[in-house]
């Protein structure tokens, strides 16, 4: 195979274009010596005459022009990739590997992939949906490039792998049966739910984030019964079989079930981004991050008036999510 040359086929180029040696020697700021002795070394190097005499300077051979027309490809190639990079650097273009817990991916994954098709359509989201804590793991595998998890499932603020960047505090509602004595109860609170049968999964992050809620509250939730999807929370909870915490961005809502805000210990949950040590500065990482923020800032913060969540028969109030 022959020995190809840019910094040469580029002379080659300007000579075709100039049409003298002087004139690719001043383009260039060559010497015209200069200039024949790479042409003659590139000659040498493709094994074929690049010029022939023609009066008093040189034209190009048929095997110059041929050259010159592949040459014309790769340097258009180039220019390309010299674009591409230029935009990857500005943020422009680029992908980010995301994985997200489930409540978080429609909740705020999808709606920063949103914007970024209209602000940035050169950068490419790829999500993978994971539980909380194992997001981290992928990220420290270099299997995602941004990990959305539970604050309560991150590592340590000190973990040298990770950059941790708070993302969102997630209001807590309360879910109770429409019948329920409390229902309509001005100001409610967990402490009032304190003799409740409560509704949470057996293990896992819902688990800890119920029991550390109420325990802040001042009491040990008994757990009536034990299930991980919103589907079959609410619908015990409508059934009058207990209530349940449910997070605001997991748009939990089913006919029967009264969602209500609580008053002066409404817990949160801790929504983290993390990324590895150092690659925050990446600028297509960049954009994901603050589009996740955008959509962070716009989720709604609104109370739930008592009642509002029992819609009449027949009429669905929203998505019920499937899990945590």
């Amino acid at each position: 195979m022959a020995e190809w040359d840019l910094r040469k086929l580029r002379i080659l180029r300007a000579l075709r274009e100039r049409g003298t040696v002087t004139g690719a020697a001043e383009a260039l700021h060559m010497t015209p010596s200069a200039v024949s002795q790479q042409l003659t070394n590139l000659a040498r190097q493709l094994g074929v005459p690049l010029l022939e005499a023609q009066g008093r300077g040189v034209r190009l051979t048929d095997a110059a022009r041929l050259v010159l027309r592949h040459a014309d490809a790769v340097f258009e190639e180039l220019e390309r990739a010299d674009a591409a990079l230029a935009a990857h650097a500005r943020g422009e273009a680029g992908e980010v590997r995301v994985g997200a817990f489930a409540t978080a991916v429609p909740a705020l994954v999808v709606p920063a992939v949103r914007a970024l098709r209209t602000a940035h359509p050169g950068v490419t989201v790829r999500v993978r949906e994971t539980e909380a804590g194992e997001a981290y793991e992928l990220l420290a595998a270099g299997e995602v490039d941004l990990a959305l998890s539970l604050g309560a499932e991150a590592p340590s603020a000190a973990d040298p792998r990770f950059t941790r960047l708070p993302l969102l505090s997630d209001p807590l509602d309360v879910a109770l049966p429409p019948d329920h004595p409390l229902a309509a109860a001005p100001g409610l609170t967990l402490a009032d739910l304190a003799a409740e049968p409560w509704i949470f999964g057996g293990s896992g992050p819902w688990s800890d984030i119920t029991r550390r809620a109420c325990e802040a509250a001042g009491f040990t939730p008994h757990q009536g019964h034990s299930a991980s999807g919103w589907t079959a929370i609410l619908a015990m909870v409508e059934a009058g079989m207990g209530v349940a915490l449910v997070p605001r961005t997991a748009a939990a809502r089913r006919e029967g079930v009264v969602m209500r805000e609580l008053a002066a210990d409404r817990p949160v949950r801790h929504v983290i981004a993390a990324v590895r040590k150092g690659a925050q500065s990446a600028a297509a990482l960049d954009r994901v991050l603050q589009a996740l923020r955008t959509a962070a800032g716009a989720l709604p913060d609104r109370a739930h008036e008592p009642g509002v969540a029992g819609a009449p028969p027949g009429r669905a109030r929203g998505r019920v999510a499937e899990d945590v």
